[in-house]
This record gives C-alpha cells, sequence and structure tokens, in this order.
C-alpha cells in the first residue's frame, strides 16, 4: 500500500508540474496568488521609469529588447538560445514557475512580444497574461510598491523553438492547405496606403486581423466570443496561423489572442520589415 500511495503522489506531482496555465488571468487571480511560491511577476514596458516609481509588489523589470534584440538586418529579433537562458534564470525562473506578464497603459503589444518569446523557448503554458496590465490592477484597488525584490537565480532550462519563423517558412505557408498567413496591421495598410517601406500592400493570400481591433477602451483583450469574430472569417482552428506586422512586434497581441482561442500560432519575425525589401517575395494591395 505504501508503495502504491507513493507512486500515485509523484504521478500527481508529475500531472501539476505539467499543467498548461491560462493564458489570460485577472487581476483578482493574481492577487489571490501573489504569494505561491512558484509564481514570478514580470512586468515588460519600453523603459523603466514606471516601475521604478511602483510596481505590482513582488514583481521584476523586464525590458523587452533583453528578449527581443535589434540587428542590422531587422528589428525585434529572437536572441540566442544561451543569451535567453541568461536573462530568464535571472528572473529566478525554474522549470516548475508559472511566469506572469503584465504591462503598463497601451503597452500590450511589447508585452505580448515577451510572452511569445517566453513560449518560443519552451515555456508554453507556463507564462500568463494580466488582462488589463497595471491598469486593470490599480482599477480593482490593489496595492503598489517601489520596492525591488530580492531574487535568487533560477535553473530553468530552455528549448530552441520554433514559434518564430522566417521567410522561407511563410512561402511554404502560402502553399498550404492547413495553414494561413496573417496580416496583424491596420486594414488600411493591408490595403495599399503607403508606410514608407520599399513596397506597400500585404503579404500576397494573407488574411487581416487588425490587432488594434482585439482589444477594449480598456486595453484588454475582448472576451473570447468578440475575439471570435475576427479570427473565424479568417481560418478555422484546424489550421495553424503564421502572424506579421511591421517588425514583429504588435502582431505578438494577434499570437496572445489566438492562443487564448485555441489556435496554433506562429510569427514571421521578419515581417514588411524584411519582407518588403525583397523584391522576390510576393505582395499585393486590395483593389477598391
Amino acid at each position: 500500500m505504501k508503495k502504491l500511495f507513493t507512486l500515485l503522489f509523484f504521478a500527481f506531482t508529475a500531472i501539476a508540474a505539467s499543467a498548461q496555465h491560462p493564458v489570460l488571468v485577472t487581476a483578482q487571480w493574481l492577487n489571490e496568488h501573489k504569494s505561491d511560491p512558484n509564481l514570478v511577476v514580470l512586468q515588460v514596458s519600453f523603459m523603466k521609469y514606471e516601475y521604478d516609481q511602483t510596481h505590482i509588489p513582488g514583481a521584476q523589470f523586464l525590458w523587452p529588447e533583453s528578449l527581443a534584440p535589434n540587428s542590422p538586418y531587422g528589428s525585434y529579433n529572437a536572441p540566442d538560445i544561451k543569451k535567453a537562458t541568461e536573462v530568464v534564470r535571472g528572473f529566478g525562473i525554474n522549470n516548475d514557475s508559472h511566469i506572469v506578464i503584465y504591462y503598463v497603459r497601451n503597452e500590450l503589444p511589447a508585452a505580448a512580444r515577451m510572452f511569445l518569446t517566453l513560449e518560443h523557448f519552451g515555456l508554453g503554458g507556463k507564462v500568463s497574461m494580466l488582462n488589463g496590465g497595471m491598469d486593470a490592477w490599480k482599477k480593482d484597488g490593489f496595492a503598489t510598491n517601489a520596492e525591488v525584490p530580492a531574487v535568487k537565480k533560477g535553473n530553468v532550462k530552455l528549448t530552441a523553438g520554433n514559434l518564430l519563423v522566417d521567410k522561407e517558412y511563410v512561402l511554404k505557408t502560402l502553399k498550404s492547405d492547413n495553414a494561413k498567413v496573417v496580416d496583424a496591421r491596420l486594414q488600411r495598410f493591408y490595403d495599399g496606403e503607403p508606410t514608407g517601406n520599399p513596397r506597400d500592400g500585404h503579404i500576397a493570400g494573407a488574411g487581416n486581423i487588425p490587432y488594434t481591433e482585439l482589444t477594449d477602451a480598456s486595453n484588454m483583450l475582448k472576451a473570447d466570443a468578440e475575439l471570435e469574430k475576427y479570427f473565424q472569417p479568417v481560418a478555422s482552428k484546424d489550421k495553424e496561423l503564421v502572424a506579421y506586422c511591421f517588425i514583429g512586434q504588435t502582431a505578438s497581441v494577434v499570437y496572445l489572442a489566438g492562443r487564448e482561442l485555441g489556435y496554433s500560432m506562429k510569427l514571421y519575425d521578419g515581417s514588411m520589415q524584411e519582407w518588403s525589401r525583397l523584391e522576390n517575395l510576393p505582395m499585393e494591395t486590395t483593389k477598391k
């Protein structure tokens, strides 16, 4: 009997460790779980001023460029796995950690890119987004402070991911019946309004899910039923969606929303910054 209990204990522990955390959490949920021993809370914002002034108690600051560096061939690239491991372990993240990301004001795209990057490196199901970010936390009346937590270096093991894809993958997707390329930019840019890129319009054959349509006035992702109205006309859930935008940032909001709805999602990292510069890659405009 003792052996049976031991086996059941380890089986339960394994199941608990592999549990998939929700894509979105509420401020109420985070307040109730803020003392969970495996919880790691990260504030994402373009600059650190807001974090220095006040933040969710226990939160650490994640600068977007630390996990999405620029290069001579484009903005917002995936870091190499060695660098990513160094950054992520610095937050005290272990293999059993539950990471909750939040954002300030309207900076959801940057936070969503960090969500995607962590999933790209094998942490899918271990990362959640605080829907509404800091504004939702304050609106619900929860406390903030300016204390910087002391953190012990983590031991998480990252794996090389396949969620950030290149132009060759996009070309292959355009020929597939099982996947769809999606432009996350505003419809007017999708249609062909000049943007300053070498070529205007969209990737030939791509659908359009404007990322700005997926959030409400409070910068929260809309309810699932509302999100479905944007996704269903583009592709069914049995198809993989490959999102892109200008530089690979705002399309991360489409990635996040798609994950919330249960779609298989990827992101074309080069986006229009790269695609529009390579004349051999197909583009088109929407005729009026």
